[in-house]
């Protein structure tokens, strides 16, 4: 089928991230018009559950008024103000007020970027910064995991423990670790209980660290669930057996909430799901409801304290962005909390989560599915070739994108990721009939893609 215009304007003007583009220039794009609550509408006038929220962020849906006129009043009142040398604004303010507030731990400051990179890149900076105050210079090693996902400027990209991530971009940067991943599904061993693979994990962590030298490393980051890796829950007490050791050679714990925060799995942080302890955390995405950029890092008092040292030495904090801090995405974020407090998102979280997670792992039943499970309303599937052996099919067939493209077909847009694994991550204000129809209609793309295996013959 020939490009439409749009289309073609498309391929001859943009790059978009995450698309082969020499495919893109054959298929041409979606093109989105419109979008009501969980729902998003095309140029056609088709309509798609948003099994995705977007990239993980849309925790609202698509037509919030109130976040329309936030930003339209901001806009009329101050659309733009930096924070640098000084200056401050009350949005910005409040917005650092409010996090403080609700923060999984004792925050003491607030640092804004626009997007979860940004928050990132800013937390191995600042972990590099309070070991050089506390006269350690030599701690400078990050520890990551393998299939973590934590962004895609040139640090947080070296941090993301995903080929793709790394292949020809002459990443990851030296000085960056990747412990073990703590899929008890793809690695524990044969009648290995949780417990037991989460112990292993964190032996296997302490042996890393004291290959390397705990004198050298500065902070290991964490999801809490990990989201573009694959949706990836690890065990009950991955976190109580890992963060003893982190606490017994003085490593920071830093807490990578840009999908888990706001709610995404039951509580308003992932780390209060998975009882971690951060001394740092990132937040962005449903920060705003994605409906303008902005993102967050969370630290301690005695990191703060740490800077303020470092500044009386030097003589200025010298970080930040044009955009910290931005008035107009600061008074869109308060708003997003503020509709999160009042209509109890977390409790209806609560409340559809038990239906979202039967229906999830009612996919086990299939015979391409080999793992179906989440937490909250956050989930994964994992498509395999052989259900008894685990066995997964040939990289190259690219299957769960196949199945993604089956799915937009019955009107539902999911993910396909590495390793044949598709995500869920729908609006937070999603409903029990609207989970229906969303795994519904996933089924119907997960048998049309049983036929297109059998048809290529990709289990032989």
């Amino acid at each position: 089928m020939p490009l439409t215009n749009a289309q073609a304007r498309d391929v001859e003007a943009l790059i978009h991230p995450y698309t082969n583009l020499a495919r893109h220039r054959e298929v041409g794009p979606v093109i989105l018009e419109r979008g009501k609550g969980v729902y998003i509408f095309d140029s056609h006038g088709r309509e798609y559950i948003d099994a995705m929220a977007g990239l993980w962020c849309v925790s609202l849906g698509y037509n919030e008024e109130r976040l329309v006129e936030a930003a339209a009043k901001q806009m009329r009142h101050l659309p733009y103000s930096h924070i640098f040398a000084g200056r401050s604004h009350e949005p910005g303010i409040e917005l650092a007020e409010k996090l403080k507030e609700v923060a999984p731990f004792a925050a003491s400051k607030v640092f804004f970027a626009n997007s979860g990179s940004e928050a990132n890149d800013t937390q191995v900076k600042l972990a590099w910064y309070y070991w050089n105050a506390k006269g350690k210079p030599q701690k400078k090693k990050i520890i990551s995991r393998t299939k973590a996902y934590h962004g895609v400027t040139l640090v947080s990209a070296s941090l993301t423990g995903l080929p793709n991530n790394h292949r020809a971009f002459d990443l990851p940067f030296a000085g960056i670790l990747h412990a073990d991943c703590p899929h008890a599904y793809r690695n524990a061993e044969p009648g290995e209980s949780d417990d037991d693979f989460a112990a292993r994990m964190a032996a296997n962590l302490e042996a890393l660290i004291e290959r390397e030298g705990s004198d050298t490393i500065a902070a290991f980051i964490a999801e809490p669930v990990m989201g573009a890796g694959g949706v990836i829950v690890p065990p009950a007490t991955y976190f109580d057996r890992i963060q003893p050791i982190l606490a017994k050679y003085d490593i920071l714990l830093i807490d990578d909430e840009v999908i888990c925060g706001f709610g995404r799995t039951g509580n308003y942080w992932g780390a209060q799901t998975f009882n971690m302890r951060p001394q740092t955390l990132s937040c962005a995405k449903a920060l705003s409801s994605a409906y303008l950029p902005i993102s967050a890092m969370l630290m301690h008092e005695d990191m703060y304290q740490a800077m303020l040292d470092q500044s009386r030495a030097i003589g200025t904090f010298g970080h930040g962005f044009t955009y910290s801090a931005h008035p107009v995405a600061a008074a869109v974020a308060i708003e997003t909390l503020k509709i999160y407090e009042e209509r109890n998102i977390i409790g209806h979280v609560r409340r559809v989560a038990p239906h979202f997670l039967k229906r999830l792992r009612r996919l086990r039943e299939h015979p391409l599915v080999g793992e179906a499970d989440g937490v909250g309303l956050l989930g994964g599937v994992e498509l395999v070739a052989d259900k008894a052996t685990k066995r997964n099919f040939a990289a190259e067939k690219a299957v769960a994108m196949n199945c993604a493209a089956f799915a937009q077909e019955e009107g539902i847009f999911t993910r396909g990721m590495l390793s044949d694994r598709l995500g869920f991550c729908p609006p937070l204000i999603i409903t029990e009939a609207e989970i229906d129809e969303m795994f519904d209609r996933f089924t119907r793309a997960l048998d049309k893609t049983e036929a297109w295996v059998r048809r290529e013959k990709l289990r032989d």
